[in-house]
């Protein structure tokens, strides 16, 4: 049986690390396809889920990397914007435990551009689910537009956000402002601990969790490294360990969990409404799975996410909730 279609609506970034140079005094660099919605459509695509990458990919070097890598993991790229504007470039700082710290060349580049009549071409009667977040909801001028494409995808498909914080960026602020209008839109609200404590310093898992479901998104998964994931289903909670892991770095680590939740309930039927019919024994076995997927990612250097065949994947399931 064929999986249901996820669309997945944000940036392609190119990430570049630092490597040895082969002169004394220069500075070479690795560059990597990344940017956190590209990563989640490269994942959910290797794991055998129909993905759909809305994204504005430039002509330049870097936009033809993006396309080879998106399009050599199974990833439709034909609702794809060609852009005229340059790619952004991330380069990635890691620490001894293999955290990326970021710094980013986003200006005027072609992932933020979005307008009107390019979302309105989109066809979404076969999305089952939408997944956006990231840059694209908050930079401007695209910011405003991605949102109200949200809006519209929330009266036939399951919605599916992850705010994935950059304060260098954009200011926390907008982050704090926009929020509550996500959770008003979305089903899911993924994010990382340490996005938590940037949009809620002090605030605890379980508060915050309250405060987000009170905005209206019935499911919160917050993700915790190598503590696992703390999930809530309108207030009811379970937390889930992590497997052990060799840890390489842990880029890509977030958008390959949320790419495995997605194609976990995907594969059982749980995508396309509002997730009525979905149980916390649902969530705590996606986040397991989503866990495995993420860890696996962990163990490889950048933001290259498993394929189906190297580990054991949920039996789809037919039928699906209905809005």
């Amino acid at each position: 049986m064929r999986l249901p279609l996820v669309t997945v609506l944000g940036e392609c970034v190119a990430d570049t690390f630092t490597i040895p140079a082969p002169v004394p005094g220069e500075l070479a660099l690795r560059v990597l396809p990344g940017g956190g919605p590209a990563n989640t459509a490269v994942a959910l695509a290797r794991l055998g889920t129909p993905a759909r990458f809305l994204a504005r990919l430039s002509d330049d070097v870097f936009g033809r990397l993006f396309r080879g890598h998106l399009e050599a993991s199974g990833v439709d790229l034909t609702a794809a914007v060609r852009a005229t504007e340059p790619s952004t470039l991330a380069v990635a700082e890691l620490d001894a435990q293999g955290r990326a710290a970021y710094s980013f060349h986003a200006e005027g580049t072609a992932d933020w551009q979005w307008t009107a009549d390019e979302l309105a071409a989109t066809d979404l009667a076969p999305t089952t689910c939408l997944h956006s977040g990231s840059l694209a909801l908050v930079r401007e001028p695209g910011g405003p537009v991605v949102e109200e494409f949200l809006a519209r995808a929330s009266a036939t498909a399951t919605v599916s956000v992850d705010p994935n914080v950059r304060p260098l960026l954009v200011g926390l602020d907008v982050y704090r402002e926009r929020l509550p209008r996500w959770c008003a839109l979305a089903d899911i609200l993924r994010l990382s601990e340490d996005d938590l404590e940037l949009l809620l310093p002090g605030c605890t898992i379980e508060r915050a969790c309250d405060a987000w479901h009170a905005a209206g998104v019935p499911l919160v998964v917050v993700t915790r490294g190598e503590r696992g994931a703390v999930a809530s289903l309108d207030g009811e909670r379970v937390v889930v360990p992590a497997p052990p892991t060799d840890v390489v770095d842990t880029v890509g680590a977030g958008d390959s969990f949320t790419a495995g939740f997605l194609h976990h309930l995907g594969a059982k039927g749980l995508l396309g409404g509002r997730l009525t019919d979905l149980r916390v024994e649902d969530v705590f076995d996606a986040c397991a799975f989503a866990s495995r997927v993420a860890a696996l990612t962990c163990g490889v250097v950048g933001p290259n996410p498993p394929w189906a065949g190297q580990l054991r994947l949920p039996e789809p399931a037919a039928g699906r909730t209905a809005r």
